[in-house]
């Protein structure tokens, strides 16, 4: 089983790379991934196939391409996804997520 993690402050798990994202895991087990990730203005990862996963925009503005469709991202952006999805993200601002994939 998982510890429990309690965050009080969100932005300590956030690394904004100067290549990409420097995913913050915070949990992981066989059926789920939770992360923390951020990007700067201008980065942006390449559209993949994923598992199912739900996304929830913490701060910042861009673009999430979900099987070739742009749709626009801001803090408090929710946007669920079944397996196989392909998705990708590019930066406007400094931007940063968090991240679940579920198996």
């Amino acid at each position: 089983m998982s510890e429990v993690k309690y965050l009080p402050d969100w932005q300590e798990q956030i690394t904004y790379g100067e290549t990409g994202p420097q995913p913050s895991v915070l949990m992981v087990d066989d059926k789920i991934k939770v992360l923390m990730a951020g990007l700067q203005p201008g980065q942006r990862i390449p559209e993949h196939p994923e598992a199912a996963s739900v996304y929830y925009f913490l701060t910042g503005s861009g673009w999430m391409i979900v099987n070739g469709e742009r749709l626009r991202v801001t803090a408090g952006t929710t946007i669920i996804m079944p397996a196989g999805t392909a998705r990708g993200l590019e930066a406007e601002t400094q931007i940063a997520f968090l991240a679940t994939r579920i198996a």
